[in-house]
């Protein structure tokens, strides 16, 4: 500021030197400062565009990838979604199917003991009666027995067994009658 101050009271040399700059030292580093533009545009700006192209390519080459990676994700979710449903569901149906077999077991289970009970049953009836016929023919057999040894000492003789057994006989039917 002082030096403005003074170039104006002094008589008027000139703006530059009144602003404290040397004509001959600008021009000479403007010429240096163009000189430095001229090398640096040839040589220094293509491969610093270039290197700055290239990371520009491969950030949206990895932008790419990743928009790709995200898409396949989804897809893979999805599928994974589907598959979890169509497993659901299967293993649904195969719990009702297990569900029908056991029940159909239970059945079948249910069936045989039923006719296994009624088998025991009627063999038991049967045997209950082909016993009681038995015991009846034996009750008959003694029946008889007692009889003709009662008519043996009641008559005091001994009948044949074909007249005894006729004359039991006889006398049995006419009890029953």
């Amino acid at each position: 500021m002082h030096n403005l101050i003074v170039a104006s009271t002094e008589s008027n040399p000139g703006l530059l030197q009144a602003l404290g700059i040397d004509g001959k030292l600008l021009v000479e580093q403007a010429v240096a400062f163009l000189i430095l533009v001229a090398i640096l545009g040839k040589f220094v700006y293509p491969a610093l565009v270039k290197a700055i192209e290239s990371r520009r390519e491969q950030i949206e080459a990895g932008m790419e990838e990743a928009k790709q990676a995200e898409e396949a994700l989804a897809n893979a979710e999805a599928k994974a979604s589907d598959m979890l449903v169509d497993a659901r569901k299967e293993a649904d149906d195969i719990i009702a199917r297990s569900h029908q077999e056991a029940t159909s077991m239970v059945a079948d289970a249910e069936e045989k003991a039923k006719n296994r009970a009624e088998q025991i049953v009627a063999d038991a009836r049967m045997q209950l009666e082909a016993d009681v016929r038995k015991a009846r023919e034996a009750l008959k057999s003694e029946t008889i027995k007692l009889v003709a040894l009662a008519t043996e000492q009641v008559v005091n003789e001994k009948l044949d067994e074909k007249k005894d057994a006729n004359l039991i006989k006889a006398a049995l039917n006419q009890e029953k009658a």
